[in-house]
């Protein structure tokens, strides 16, 4: 652990030149006594490295001293190409080999590149968690993560029921993390925050190569958004209605049910046949169209709507 804290105090100071006590604790998440030590240390083993005194001092590479372990190891090059995923990264106990990836990516180039790294990260940045929530990393996370990295057999305990897993890939989806794995000759989708044990089994599984995991998971998500619509409504929609719902309920299912619709009647509206997850979620979906939907199926449904129509004109009266 110290041995790559060292040398990423000496990437860091090639990188950038020139560094203080208090800018380096701050990078390294250690504190200033803690780079004192390092420095004395790495000065010991023959690093050329100079402290400036006074205000703008700081920590200096002697004579353009240029490092040669810029190897990345096979933790660091998987992490680099996450790094567009900070929070993933940490979550997954990733951070610190990103780090020390982009700092040997970093140290290799050449002096006219050296504003590419922060160039790209002012230009590209993905959040993956959805709008009002938070985001929570599950706890077994990491442990789950590096039996994916080593290909090792997972033993767990999902929904209260112990299993055995060959864990193949994670998903991050709206801030919710999933795993691709593998048992016996299927592949089945599991949401990590309802395991509530996982520990490698000790042993490892031999990965199918042919399997693809933005195929399977695109697959998987597209079979679930239809499992869940196991109710219809019927609905008739103005033209900003029919624009709109899209927005406010399952998109393939609005798009499906619109291409389905006969021609608009005499006042301009469209009846369709949309298929839900439950009466419930469709009344609070459809609420949100106002006037520009108006439910007609079932009678239990309409009901409802029409007594919260009514209670809005009494609000509004």
């Amino acid at each position: 652990m110290r041995a790559a804290r060292l040398m990423r105090v000496v990437l860091l100071l090639q990188n950038r030149r020139s560094m203080t006590a208090a800018e380096l604790a701050a990078e390294l998440e250690v504190s200033e006594r803690t780079v004192q030590r390092d420095i004395a240390s790495l000065s010991e083993a023959g690093v050329p490295v100079y402290a400036d005194r006074g205000r703008s001092g700081g920590y200096r590479l002697i004579g353009g001293y240029r490092t040669r372990l810029t190897g990345l190891g096979r933790d660091e090059a998987e992490a680099l190409f996450l790094s567009g995923v900070p929070s993933a990264l940490h979550a997954m106990g990733l951070a610190d080999a990103a780090s020390a990836a982009r700092l040997k990516v970093s140290a290799a180039l050449l002096p006219e590149l050296a504003d590419a790294p922060a160039s790209a990260a002012q230009r590209f940045h993905l959040d993956a968690p959805g709008w009002w929530r938070e985001a929570e990393t599950p706890p077994l996370l990491p442990v789950v993560a590096e039996a994916v990295w080593d290909d090792a057999v997972l033993h767990v305990v999902y929904r209260e029921r112990e299993r055995v897993l060959a864990p193949y890939g994670l998903i991050l989806k709206a801030g919710a993390w999933y795993l691709a794995a593998r048992v016996g000759d299927a592949y089945r989708v599991y949401r990590v925050d309802r395991f509530t044990a996982a520990a490698p089994a000790g042993e490892r599984f031999e990965r199918d190569e042919s399997f693809d995991l933005p195929s399977f998971w695109a697959q998987r998500a597209a079979e679930f958004a239809r499992s869940i619509l196991r109710e219809t409504v019927t609905v008739r929609l103005s033209g900003a209605g029919a624009r709109l719902l899209r927005q406010v309920t399952d998109r393939a299912a609005a798009e499906e049910s619109l291409a389905a619709a006969g021609p608009p009647d005499g006042a301009g509206r469209v009846t369709v046949v949309l298929p839900v997850e439950s009466l419930e979620v469709a009344y609070h979906q459809l609420l949100g169209l106002g006037p520009e939907a108006e439910v007609l199926a079932p009678p239990a449904l309409r009901h409802r709507f029409a007594e919260a129509a009514q209670r809005t004109a009494r609000l509004y009266g």
